[in-house]
């Protein structure tokens, strides 16, 4: 797999100078799949970093049997705080200057920062179909596959989108699956989560439901800690659109402590959900931690991983543990499974078990850590799905 991207595509957008990227890295059937970001300070590598990525995803849920299958990696980002009032006139003037893109070969949606409603509306506002417009050609049935995808959105559980959900119940069956092959029992295992957005909250929700105790929750205005364990169900209904928690929500037992406080959180879980590059050698000692569940993309720098491996920490991956966003897209749009929340939640689940599974067995095999097995299980389906499919 060759080290530099398919395409890089740069833009500065006149009204306020912000810069945005449109990283490809690589096509498979003509089309690329990977969210769009918007944060202060994101960068060109960072974006060609999460194109990488998911081109790494979508090779590892490929299965011969399913209807899905799977397309190459791209990312979009663009460097603007998300809560600055110009940042929907940025980004809809971004996805203006995107148009062709989107159009025919790169598939996208909420990242960090966006949620899939805001893209939406600016799509539709940049004169666009669809975010996910490229892969209709590939589709059986594009009008049954477009209604399944909508009724699937307009599913709620528990008063939440099941969009919002899929990609945290990932996260939190991979968790469990660690958790089991360590023999660790979920009761009383001990979980901090950085972010409290749709990744985040999401996997909170699902751990606390598996009987783990979620005793530290960072956002924005810094960690909220509880030893004995937080509500999770109220800190989700107290949060914004960015996922800060209003504090009037909290228990008398529930404190507040720094920003950074999660890091070494009395906890055997630890699941940064919230930005790229939150762990770095720097203070990677401060982590109790026994297990990192990278629910973010990068959030673990490769320096600090080494680190944690000697330490006896594991990692899961950001591109096994929060691949089910992606993937749930397409197993719906495709037909694998109907809007249906309880298919939805037997797919993540079974595709999570089989994954995470396969990764441990096969750096326990090799000696190595999970992301490398990741490494040379994607290593070993590319050629295939490049035979089959094409590949640029």
């Amino acid at each position: 797999m060759s080290a530099a991207p398919l395409m890089s595509v740069r833009w500065t957008d006149h009204v306020t100078g912000c810069r945005g990227y449109l990283v490809v890295d690589r096509l498979v059937r003509g089309v690329a799949s990977g969210g769009l970001r918007m944060r202060e300070g994101c960068t060109e590598a960072e974006v060609a970093g999460l194109a990488r990525g998911m081109t790494m995803k979508e090779a590892l849920h490929y299965d011969e049997t399913a209807r899905y299958v799977p397309l190459g990696g791209a990312k979009g980002g663009v460097d603007c705080d998300p809560r600055s009032p110009e940042a929907y006139g940025v980004l809809v003037r971004y996805l203006r200057a995107m148009c062709p893109y989107v159009e025919r070969f790169w598939t996208t949606g909420e990242d960090l920062g966006l949620t899939q409603d805001v893209v939406d509306r600016a799509v539709a506002e940049a004169g666009l179909v669809s975010s996910v417009q490229a892969v209709y050609p590939l589709l059986d049935d594009e009008a049954a596959a477009r209604k399944r995808l909508a009724d699937a959105f307009a599913v709620r559980v528990d008063g939440i989108g099941l969009d919002a959900l899929v990609g945290g119940l990932g996260v939190a069956e991979s968790v469990l699956v660690a958790l089991d092959r360590a023999g660790r029992a979920h009761p009383g295992t001990r979980v901090a989560v950085q972010g409290l957005g749709t990744m985040g909250g999401a996997t909170a929700r699902f751990l606390a439901r598996a009987g783990l105790l979620v005793v530290a929750v960072a956002d924005v205005r810094g960690t909220i800690v509880n030893p004995g364990g937080l509500d999770v169900e109220a800190l989700l209904a107290a949060r914004d659109a960015h996922g800060t928690v209003d504090r009037a929500a909290l228990r008398p037992g529930d404190r507040e402590e720094p920003g950074d406080a999660w890091l070494a959180a009395d906890a055997e879980v630890l699941v940064p959900a919230a930005v790229s590059y939150a762990i770095d050698a720097g203070n990677q000692g401060r982590i109790t931690a026994r297990w990192i569940a990278e629910a973010a993309n990068m959030p673990v720098l490769p320096d600090a991983e080494e680190a944690l491996t000697a330490r006896g920490v594991t990692v899961l991956p950001d591109v096994v543990v929060n691949s089910c966003t992606n993937a749930w897209w397409w197993w719906t749009l495709f037909g694998d499974i109907e809007a249906d929340a309880d298919q939805a939640f037997g797919r993540v689940r079974g595709a999570m078990r089989a994954l995470v599974g396969g990764t441990l067995d096969r750096a326990e095999a090799d000696g190595t850590s999970p992301r490398a097995a990741a490494h040379a299980l994607v290593a070993e389906r590319l050629p295939v799905i490049a035979e089959r499919y094409g590949w640029y």
